[in-house]
């Protein structure tokens, strides 16, 4: 269970209200995920993050399959299963394959492996990197 509970739609106040219209407008859905119902405890909060998602999560320079999978492998790497459950799902339909999801399993893992040999090895970055 969420820390401070969850706000449904009809129990939030009308500030809440409009940020969740505005994310199922934007979504193309009629639900608010958990998600979003946990951060309506603070206001602020919530708007900040759906604003930073509507920014970030759609027309960028990355198409928005890169960017949901670039968060997928952060959210493994940081083992959220809340946020692996909804960027798999959201990633699946911007046209994830089973076999990009298995591909970037492995370089998740891959790099993940890496990342804690050059740590402790204390590695010194190569000058030509730099």
């Amino acid at each position: 269970m969420a820390t401070l509970g969850l706000i449904e739609y009809t129990e939030a106040s009308p500030e809440v209200r409009a940020i969740y219209d505005d994310i199922m407008a934007t979504r193309k859905t009629d639900w608010i995920n958990n998600f979003w119902k946990a951060l309506a405890h603070d206001p602020v909060t919530l708007r900040k993050t759906w604003e930073t998602a509507k920014d970030l999560m759609s027309h960028g320079p990355l198409d928005e399959l890169t960017s949901e999978l670039v968060y997928l492998a952060v959210s493994i790497t940081n083992s959220c299963g809340y946020c692996i459950a909804s960027h798999t799902a959201s990633a699946r339909k911007k046209g994830m394959t089973d076999e990009q999801f298995k591909e970037l399993q492995a370089i998740v893992a891959f790099a993940n492996a890496n990342n804690r040999l050059a740590a402790g090895y204390q590695i010194e970055i190569d000058e030509r990197f730099r």
